[in-house]
Parts: structure tokens; C-alpha cells; sequence
């Protein structure tokens, strides 16, 4: 048993050590900077919370802080509400399974910005969706609210997210056992009932793996909001991209990142509480 536990340290031991320097490295780092402070085009290394303070009692701060976390959660549940049934019709409904996961890979053929800038051009003043709809006779002038605010940052990145959820959905779809649905339609359960008493909490996990894959790097995106957000669109990842860039105050940008990590943490454990808890109620 030691020999065997010693060759699986062996073996681990490149990819930990390679993933320690990737991950572990850089976040010390801005651990260590959010305790120094920025003085001009110098760093003070002494040590000091005032970062944190401000951070705190900045109220820009806490309404990006939350407008970020709640932006993302609307993408993730907008997402994955999308994915659920195009996931379900690739596991049960179609036998040309490859061809659609190959059709759901096609977003990724191309840029993330040429998608983002390919939204912007839809919802823009003179974009596609308003010259259709004057065209069609709906409207009478363009719409202004369809184009930097935070509907179109949704909207936006539940496209551009879209795949990774339907993908950890359709594995756990797939791997269902059908005799089960079998057993439970024996039993007298209609469609619906089957779904929700057998389907749905063994999907469980996919959901939940495909709302971490969304919600987490979603609340860090600010790419997307800079382009089709807007001053209404505008995430906690913006200013910590000024902070680092324009106003090069590193310190103070590594405490909000920091910051914006932790919260991420706490509402990621709520949701995966929350989906378990879900779910064993369901059952």
C-alpha cells in the first residue's frame, strides 16, 4: 500500500507542482500586494489595511461588487434554462448525437470578441434587430434600451456561455440509466412526473457543474460589459482592469480581486448547498 501511495505522489507530483505555479503563485501574490499601498509610481511595501477599508466603505465598490454577482447569476440561470432542453433532445430525442454536439461547438470556431462585437451590431442603434423591426412596421424609431445596459450583458454572454452548459447537462443526461425510466413508467408515472421524480434529480449534478462553469469566470468578465454594457452595464471586473491599467494601482486592484474571489466562493457553496439540498428534496 506504501509503494502504490508513493507512485501516485510520483505521478501527481509534475501536475501539482505545475498547477501550484499557475494558480498558487500568482494568487499569493496579489494577497501580498493587497497589503502594500500605491504611492504614485511607487509601492509601499509596509504593511497596511487601508486597501481593504477602502474597498469596504467605497459604495462604488459594493454596487459593482453586487451588481457583478447578480448579472451573473441571471446569465447562469438564463443559460442553463436554454440548455436544459436542447441537452435533454441531443440524450433522448435525435440519434445523430455528434452532429449536433459538433453544431454546438461552432461558436467556438470563431473570436469571443467577434461575438461580442457581433451582439453589439444586432442591438445597436442601426443594428439588425431595430432595422427589422422598423422594416416589419413594429416600431416607429430605433429602440434605445436594447444596447448598453445590463439585459444586453446578459444576454451576450448567455450566448457566448451557452455550450459549456449544455455539455456537462447532456453527459449527465446520457449517463442515466433507462431502465429507470422504464420502471417508473411500469409504475404508472406519466411524462412530467418521471421527469421531475427520476430525470431531473439525477441531472443534478450536471446542473450544478455547468452553473460553476458559468456563474464563476462570468462575475470576472469584463470584456462584454465594457463593449455592449454601457455606464449601466458596468461589472466589479472593470474596475479592477482600471485599477491595474489607467489608474495603476496595483494594490488596491489585487484587494478587489481578492474580494470579488471570496464573494464568488461564498455564493458558489450556497448554490451547490442550495442544488443538493434541492435536489434530495426532490427524490
Amino acid at each position: 500500500m506504501q509503494s502504490e501511495a508513493s507512485k501516485g505522489l510520483a505521478l501527481s507530483a509534475p501536475a501539482s507542482v505545475y498547477v501550484g505555479f499557475l494558480v498558487a503563485v500568482p494568487l499569493g501574490i496579489l494577497v501580498v500586494y493587497s497589503f502594500w499601498t500605491q504611492t504614485y509610481v511607487e509601492i509601499d511595501r509596509t504593511f497596511t489595511l487601508a486597501n481593504y477599508r477602502e474597498a469596504l466603505t467605497d459604495p462604488l465598490v459594493r454596487h459593482l461588487l453586487i451588481r457583478s454577482v447578480l448579472i451573473a447569476a441571471g446569465v447562469t440561470a438564463a443559460t442553463v434554462a436554454l440548455a436544459y432542453p436542447i441537452a435533454y433532445f441531443i440524450a433522448f430525442r435525435t440519434q445523430k448525437k455528434t452532429l449536433w454536439l459538433l453544431l454546438i461547438t461552432i461558436p467556438f470556431w470563431s473570436s469571443y470578441l467577434l461575438r461580442v462585437f457581433a451582439w453589439k451590431l444586432i442591438l445597436g442603434f442601426n443594428g439588425v434587430m431595430n432595422s427589422a423591426l422598423i422594416g416589419l412596421g413594429l416600431i416607429d424609431e430605433p429602440l434605445t434600451f436594447l444596447l448598453y445596459n445590463e439585459m444586453a450583458v446578459v444576454l451576450t454572454l448567455a450566448h457566448a456561455w451557452a455550450p459549456f452548459a449544455i455539455l456537462p447537462i447532456y453527459v449527465s443526461l446520457q449517463k442515466i440509466d433507462r431502465s429507470l425510466l422504464e420502471a417508473a413508467t411500469d409504475l404508472g408515472a406519466g411524462r412530467l412526473e418521471r421527469f421531475f421524480r427520476v430525470t431531473l434529480p439525477l441531472t443534478i449534478p450536471g446542473i450544478i457543474a455547468a452553473s460553476l462553469i458559468i456563474f464563476i469566470p462570468t462575475v470576472g468578465d469584463y470584456v462584454t460589459p465594457a463593449l455592449v454594457g454601457g455606464s449601466d452595464g458596468k461589472m466589479i471586473a472593470n474596475l479592477i482592469q482600471v485599477q491595474f491599467g489607467a489608474a495603476n494601482n496595483w494594490p488596491l486592484g489585487a484587494t478587489l480581486s481578492l474580494m470579488a474571489m471570496l464573494s464568488v466562493g461564498f455564493v458558489a457553496i450556497l448554490f451547490v448547498l442550495a442544488a443538493r439540498g434541492l435536489g434530495r428534496r426532490i427524490r
